[in-house]
Parts: C-alpha cells; structure tokens; sequence
C-alpha cells in the first residue's frame, strides 16, 4: 500500500499519509501512548508532519497547475496521484469540449481523456449522461463519491462511467473512489481511483485521509481542466485572428516566382504576431515584407493585422522602403504607450533592372541566394524595431539577377530555446546552399528542415521569392515631352512595338488607349510624360506623370468634348487602374496575348 505522497522532482519526499485502521482492529503500536521521553518527541513531531505534508499537498497542487494545455494538466493530475494515492486512475471529461467562458450548462456525455496505470476505459468511447442517473447526480455534487468496492454485481456509479465488460476485468476486492472534476461555472468531468486488493486477499480501500487527499487534489485538477480549456479557447482564437489577416494567396506577378509558410507556436505557446505579404507595385515591381510584432497574445495578433494593413497602404504610395518603415514606425506610436514593438524588412524586387532594394527594422537579415548557388545572410543596417520612435532607416540596393532567389523569415525559424540565433542563422545559410535550383516551395521546405523536433515557442512565417526578371528585350520605355503633338507619336512608338514583337492584332486598340492615356497625362503634367510597354504573358502598359491627381471615370454628357477617354480605356482593356506615386501617379492598363476575348 502507498502510504506517502509522491515526491515531485528535485523535492524532498511527502510525509506518510496516517491511515486510520480498519473497523475491528486494535490502534497500532505507533499510535499507542507512551511514557518517557519517546512521547514527548512523538508530541512535538506532529505539527512538522503536519507542516510537511500541507508542503507536499502544495507542491502536488503547483504541479497539476503548472500548464496550460489540457493533455499536459490531466498527465500532471494522474503523475500526482499514481501511485501515491491510487494504482490507477482514469480521466473522463466532457464531450463536447466546453466553451467556458460561459455556462455551458449540464454535460450530455463523457469520454476517457487519459489514464495512468490501466488500459481500463481507453476503448470505452462516449458514455452518455443519462437524465436521473447516477452519473447525473454524481456531476452535479461537488463532494466525492465512495468509496466503493467492486463485488460480484459490477454496477452502480462505475459501470456508467466505464461499462460493465471493462469493469468486469477487474478483481473482485478492488476499490474505485469517484470525484468530481468542477470548474469555475460548471462540471467538466469525473476522476476515477483504482486501488487493486492486496496479495493476501484483503478488500482494498481508501481511508478517510486517502479520500480527503484525493479531493483535494481533484478540485485543483478541476480549476487546473477550467483554465486549460480557457487558454485554448483563447489560444484559437487568436490563431484564428492572426490567420485571417494573414494573405490565403499571394499574387503572382511576372519575373518573380512566390512561395510562404505560416506555422503557429505549439499549443502550449502563446500565438504571436509573425506576418508576411507580397504587394504588386508598378513597373512590374513587387514588395516583399515580414515582420513580428514582439510578445505573444491577441493583442500582439490585433497589431499585427493594423501594421499589415498600414504596410499595404504604404507600399501603395511606392514609397521607398526606408520611408515605409519610418512610417509604419509612426503608426505603431499612434496606438498609444501600450503599442508593441514590431520587427520588419521591407524588400522591393524590380524584375526589369534585375536588383533587390531593402530595408531592415530590427529584424533577423534574409537570405540571399546567387545564381551560382552561394548563400548569403544579407548584411543591413540593422535599425530599430518599429515603436521606439526617433531611429533613421536607410535602404540598401543589392543585385538580384534571374537564377536568384531571396527568403524572409521570423526568428521563430532559427532560434529556438536549445540553440542560439547566430547558430540557427548560420544552419540555415548553408542548408540552402545551391538553393537556386530549388522552387519557392522547395526553398521554404528545406528552410523548414532545420527546426528540431519538439515543441515551437514561437510562430514562423516564411516568404520565398525566386527572381527569373522579365528580359530587356520585352520591355519598351519613352520618356516623352508633354506636347500637343505628343499622343500621336506615343501612338506611333507603341504600334512600332507590338508589331516588333509580332502582336499586330493589338495595334489598333493598344494605339487607341494609349492615345487616351497620353492625352490626359499632358494636359496636367509639368515634366515628361512616361510610356511604357511589357510583354509577358500579357501586354501591360505604363503611362505616368508627375500630377498626383488619379483619374476617375465619368458619365460625360451629349455635348461635352471632354470625358470619355477612361471609358474607351475601361471597354478595351481587360484590366486597367491608377497609382499614385511619390512623384505623382501612373494610369496603366493590361491586355492579353491570344487573340479575341
């Protein structure tokens, strides 16, 4: 028989637990009075046993609240009481999970969640909570049930939580002690204690100190199961928050080839504020940015989706990178003195001019993969993360010529809590050596390769870039004055174009449109007008000047002269919109290839 509490690691051992002897025996030999000075160090040794077992109590009670996730906990429960107050134990608990947060109301059903020390009930599957049963009365008391001993019958209390064939495996003489699991609103479930009888035959059973230990126990387990399902509660929905105002898809713009992973903290980690996003930018540009809003909570997600959303009107100001972090730095200030501090690196692939420029706020460098296979960890100006307020960024404008590939990531990859980042860092540089070979999603797999098996404290968030550019020969660039003559030589250089490049099928539209664009662009430009033409998978044209003023489209009446020319652009093009630039703004349409629509 256990007659002790299980010492927790590290700890000293729990005194033995004084069990009362059965009816009809006589008070042991210890419990006997004595004379002389025995007695008096029997009197004064009391209350430190006392002191000693309420220290055990204690700890076993820090123990079963020292986590957050519901597996985790009912291990704790059963690791505590297994084998120091019972053989074995069963957990059953409330199925459906319950949403705590309010009154869930009666259970209609149990199931095993977990035991220790028997296979008993793992194969029990739902075990319905009947109206009038015993199992309903049991639920809804807040004081332990039983003791009970098994005898020939096998009924009662147990077969309901159990069934009769599982209780059948056991012997006759066993001893089950039914608790309660409550939470703070409601019951979430039922502790069952086996003690199996002993060699010589004897009924087992739970004293009254056994069962007082054991409920004990069982109403921290309770509170300990309430807050487990608490924190997953909050857990999804912050999870469920941070993916939705994470992208489901990036674009895919021409030159550049897109890839990203999200992978959420473990369970018992709190969710983070890891993002990523991919903007398209004229010219054929494409932002490219990461960030991690610093500490773990929905608020550290809610942030992130207000920087996130801040980034995208950024990028489409087409600001350089360094102003969008100082920017972004401004906002993150504007949520007031609890704003988090946020990391980020904010990238801007140009597929044309084959080159990469970069801003870093604080946050881990990307790695950069040459065409020949070599890989980088990019050395950038470090700056301060987003929120401190104050710091200056500045860009760096590297080379990224066709056959590169880039990767941005969050800590979360390469720092873990066994190994430091610069070693991560550096793991992660050579694995993707020769990289370039690799799909964006190859690239984001092996980079995931690297983490070691066991629980993440931190979410990742990956974005792979593969540069393929877009070859000088299918570009058409003019720089053209503004002039009353100029629409009919932009007319002219954009047919010379297409049938260059074979696509006389669009001569005639692409000549009307760009002729409406080019009129308009002059008629407020101050400086020359820009037009340009990219062949990809699709004709896009370019046309900007340094007005900051987007055109709108208008219902123009029977007489006016003025008024129809985005009309003409919207019934012609298959797409068509307007940026505004730092310098003033671009109207561009697109068309595609093949011929009809």
């Amino acid at each position: 028989m256990r007659d002790h509490l299980e010492p927790l690691a590290g700890q000293p051992p729990a005194v033995p637990v004084q069990r009362h002897p059965p009816p009809g025996e006589g008070a042991s030999e210890a419990s006997a009075p004595s004379a002389g000075p025995a007695s008096g160090e029997a009197s004064s040794g009391v209350p430190q046993r006392l002191a000693e077992r309420l220290a055990a109590l204690d700890r076993a009670a820090r123990r079963i609240n020292s986590s957050l996730d519901l597996t985790a906990t009912l291990r704790n429960l059963g690791r505590v009481l297994v084998p120091a107050v019972a053989d074995a134990l069963v957990v059953l608990v409330r199925a459906p999970l319950p949403d705590v947060e309010r009154d869930p109301g009666p259970p209609r059903a149990l199931q095993v969640r977990h035991t220790c020390g028997t296979r008993l009930g793992r194969r029990a599957g739902l075990r319905p909570v009947l109206p009038g049963s015993l199992l309903e009365r049991a639920l809804a008391r807040r004081a332990p049930i039983g003791p009970t001993v098994l005898d020939d019958r096998r009924g009662g209390l147990a077969a309901e939580l159990l069934g009769a064939r599982a209780l059948g495996r056991l012997p006759a003489g066993t001893a089950l002690l039914a608790l309660p699991l409550h939470g703070r609103q409601a019951a979430l479930g039922m502790l069952l204690l086996v003690r199996r009888p002993p060699a010589d035959g004897t009924p087992a059973g739970f004293d009254p100190a056994d069962a007082a230990t054991a409920a004990h126990l069982a109403t921290h387990g309770g509170l300990a199961v309430d807050t487990a399902l608490r924190y997953t509660r909050e857990w999804e929905i912050a999870d469920q928050l941070q993916r939705s105002m994470l992208p489901a898809h990036l674009p895919q713009p021409h030159g550049v080839r897109l890839a990203h992973r999200y992978l959420p903290g473990e369970r018992g980690a709190q969710v983070g504020g890891d993002w990523y996003d991919s903007i398209p930018l004229p010219g054929n540009r494409v932002a490219l940015i990461t960030g991690d809003v610093m500490g773990h909570s929905l608020t550290s997600a809610a942030v992130m989706g207000q920087l996130r959303t801040s980034a995208q009107t950024l990028a489409g100001l087409d600001l350089p990178p360094h102003e969008v972090l100082y920017h972004l730095d401004e906002q993150a200030q504007r949520l007031g003195r609890e704003h988090h501090l946020a990391t980020c690196v904010y990238a801007v692939y140009d597929p044309i001019a084959g080159r990469v420029r970069i801003a870093n706020a604080g946050h881990v460098p990307p790695v950069l993969i040459g065409p020949d296979g070599r890989s980088e960890l990019l050395d950038l100006p470090p700056g301060a993360p987003i929120g401190v307020g104050g710091v200056d960024f500045s860009s760096v404008e590297l080379p990224a010529p066709p056959g590169s590939a880039l990767l941005l990531f969050t800590d979360g990859l390469v720092e873990t809590r066994r190994r430091p980042l610069g070693t991560g860092l550096e793991l992660l540089r050579a694995r993707l050596a020769g990289g370039n070979r690799l799909t964006p999603e190859q690239l984001c797999q092996e980079a995931l390769r690297i983490l070691p098996p066991g629980d993440r404290a931190d979410d990742i968030a990956l974005l792979a870039a593969a540069f393929d550019g877009i070859p000088a020969e299918d570009v058409a660039h003019w720089h053209l004055q503004p002039r009353h003559e100029t629409p009919g030589r932009a007319r002219r250089l954009a047919g010379h174009a297409l049938r260059r490049w074979g696509l006389e099928h669009l001569v005639e539209n692409c000549e009307l449109m760009v002729s409406e664009l080019v009129t308009n662009a002059i008629q407020h430009a101050t400086r020359p007008v820009t037009l340009r033409l990219v062949r990809t998978s699709l004709l896009r044209c370019e046309v900007g000047d340094d007005s900051p003023a987007l055109p709108r489209t208008r219902r123009a009446g029977p007489e006016e002269e003025r008024g129809r020319g985005l009309q003409i652009v919207a019934r012609c093009a298959d797409r068509w919109g307007a940026t505004r630039l730092g310098t003033g703004k671009v109207v561009w349409f697109e068309q595609r290839l093949e011929r009809g629509r």
